[in-house]
């Protein structure tokens, strides 16, 4: 099979390969996936460059993809054969990801992908998708509350404030640019807040009349919390962060928090516990086949162009950049 690899850390067009690997076997609890689509996160790209030392002979990279399951094994259902799925994890703490035309996974990594969503949009669910609907639940959102999510316009924020829209919850986003305003706009959500020319909490805290938002879902730690200080935040709130810029100690005023019962929420999407993960999937899925959800799919490009898409990622592309492992 064609696949893509590399056997070291470092600079895009500097490790990355494409070529022959072998097709894989679909073993005990196993299926194998023909790849149609393997989405490209940010994620993978800071593992590739270093954020993972890679500690195996090779590594196919990216967590995320769609495709056909053309092999099960022992143990698992016949019926599985054919099936369009979606799949997560693909390359947590295994070397082999989904950047190849064929991937074997446990049988419950391999999501059934509901007919009226494209293997397209299949390969932007797992990472994204999920880490904004465990977002969203710890928001604990009720109809009538309103929520700030940093970075409305990328991959997880355009996910988490369709996913709060849908509990009935105002969004209020923050975006980099008039192009990403413009495009959140169209999408319904006109309360956005242009941080590189506009004070963030002088904006949120006018279009809330002071009085500030439930929940604030967060992509870079470090540079939110100060908005807690500024009153962003209402009483009893709760702010749910899953990234931060830097990864080493971030202050928190105690004398901000503590008085208005305010409460923090870390998580890390790989790690979700078996009910956390069963809930996120299945209300996913319900909202898929609910056509509740837009994807926003960003450039394409061919197993070949691998290098270009990692680059894409790093130079910031709009939208989820995605990979045709069959062209």
């Amino acid at each position: 099979m064609q696949a893509a690899w590399y056997e070291s850390n470092g600079a895009a067009q500097d490790v990355l390969r494409v070529g022959e690997k072998p097709t894989p076997d679909a073993g005990p609890g196993e299926v194998r996936i023909r790849v149609v689509y393997s989405g490209v996160n940010p994620s993978d790209v800071k593992s590739r460059a270093g954020s993972r030392p890679v500690r195996d002979p090779y590594i196919v990279p990216h967590s995320d993809g769609s495709g056909i399951v053309d092999q099960v094994g022992p143990g698992v259902d016949t019926h599985r054969v054919g099936d369009r799925v979606w799949v997560w994890n693909a390359q947590y703490n295994r070397p082999h990801g989904t950047a190849a035309q064929f991937i074997t996974l446990p049988a419950e990594q391999a999501v059934s992908l509901p007919q009226n969503i494209s293997f397209e949009a299949g390969a932007c669910l797992g990472i994204p998708a999920l880490t904004a609907y465990r977002a969203v639940e710890l928001a604990d959102l009720e109809p009538g509350s309103t929520v700030l999510v940093i970075g409305g316009a990328s991959a997880v924020g355009y996910y988490a404030a369709q996913m709060a829209r849908a509990r009935g919850a105002r969004v209020i986003t923050t975006v980099g640019s008039d192009e990403k305003a413009a495009f959140l706009h169209a999408a319904g959500f006109t309360d956005t807040v242009l941080y590189k020319k506009e004070p963030v909490a002088e904006r949120v805290l006018a279009l809330t009349d002071g009085q500030g938002v439930n929940a604030i879902i967060d992509m870079d730690f470090s540079t939110s919390a100060a908005l807690v200080d500024e009153g962003v935040l209402a009483s009893h709130g709760k702010f749910v962060c899953f990234g931060s810029n830097n990864r080493g100690s971030v202050p928190i005023n105690y004398a901000t928090w503590l008085p208005r019962s305010l409460s923090l929420h870390f998580f890390l999407v790989y790690l979700l516990t078996p009910a956390q993960r069963k809930r996120a999937i299945q209300g996913l899925q319900t909202l898929l086949e609910q056509g509740t959800l837009q994807h926003h799919i960003g450039p394409s490009f061919a197993l070949a162009d691998i290098v270009q898409a990692h680059q894409a990622v790093e130079n910031g592309a709009f939208g989820n950049v995605i990979v045709n492992c069959q062209a």
